[in-house]
């Protein structure tokens, strides 16, 4: 999923109130965004519809996660939703291209301050374009590393601090041979993995871990909920215990990026057929793309072309 993203720098970013030029976004080394890695962040995701329009998912929701993970960090943000909305639509009206869709990270950076007096925050918006294609099946592996508890830094602040450990299991990862790694709690339960939460199938069930659990307070989780519920197929949060691994059913990873990615093995344990799986991410796509919307599932559509954007006029002559 990382190398989506890491091939690509987009000509353009939204840094400091405004677009900027790619090479123009950039951190003083005495900010705490560089100092102490001060920053919260969101992912989202825009899709194409059949009426040609661009639609970002849940943006509200993402927004509101947003000021959640800010306020527990005590990183000011005073940007309205509609701010917030419009500097999106900015962004991606220069960058999308007709056939492909874009995952968008939103970055909330410390800025100026010292130990929480006089802070000051800096949104940045970068755009990538992703595949149309559904994610293929992964296999995983298991690490030793452990997410921590709420009272050494709480799995439900969206930071790039709680994704040192999953650097840590990534590379982990790469050098056993899988394309992710399972994360378990400090009582040894399942969390999550280094970018999504888990989902288990047991006897016709979904089951993923709780938020008390190590895992994020996922808003495609949320979505998936509904869309079991709308099917008629059991869902539950609760905790799961590593053996649970290995008698389960089916296995999948979701996210915003990752979307539904079904899961072909954990280390020695191989998964068959994933009928219950494979029905909700019909369902999931069909949606997303337009083609049977749910009501779960909303969208910030890009405005018409003939909606101004707020571009400096130094780089007019270079869009």
């Amino acid at each position: 999923m990382a190398s989506i993203t890491q091939l690509q720098k987009p000509k353009y970013v939204y840094f400091d109130g405004k677009i900027s030029l790619w090479e123009d976004a950039n951190f003083h080394i005495s900010s705490e965004a560089v100092l102490r890695g001060l920053n919260v962040f969101e992912g989202l995701k825009g899709y194409w519809q059949p009426d040609g329009r661009f639609g970002i998912v849940a943006m509200r929701r993402h927004y509101d996660r947003l000021r959640r993970s800010a306020k527990i960090l005590y990183i000011p943000f005073d940007m309205s939703y509609k701010e917030f909305e419009k500097a999106h639509h900015d962004l991606i009206k220069l960058l999308y291209q007709r056939d492909r869709n874009m995952w968008i990270r939103a970055t909330l950076y410390g800025d100026e301050g010292h130990w929480g007096e006089g802070s000051t925050s800096n949104l940045v918006l970068t755009a990538y374009h992703t595949p149309t294609t559904r994610p293929a099946a992964m296999n995983l592996g298991v690490t030793p590393w452990r997410r921590g508890n709420d009272l050494a830094l709480p799995c439900r602040v969206k930071t790039s601090t709680n994704y040192q450990i999953a650097r840590f299991v990534k590379i982990e990862g790469r050098d056993r041979g899988y394309s992710d790694m399972i994360i378990l709690n400090e009582a040894g339960r399942v969390a999550e993995t280094t970018q999504t939460c888990v989902l288990v199938v047991r006897d016709g069930k979904v089951f993923t871990p709780p938020a008390w659990e190590g895992a994020l307070e996922s808003i495609t989780v949320d979505i998936v909920e509904s869309l079991c519920q709308s099917m008629g197929i059991p869902f539950e949060r609760r905790p799961i215990e590593r053996t649970e691994l290995l008698i389960a059913d089916e296995v999948a990873l979701v996210g915003t990026l990752a979307e539904i990615t079904p899961v072909r093995s954990i280390e020695k344990t191989e998964y068959g057929d994933s009928p219950i799986i494979d029905a909700i991410s019909d369902r999931f796509f069909k949606a997303i793309s337009g083609i049977e919307p749910h009501p779960e599932i909303d969208f910030s559509f890009i405005p018409a072309e003939s909606e101004s954007i707020s571009i400096p006029a130094q780089l007019i002559g270079a869009v």
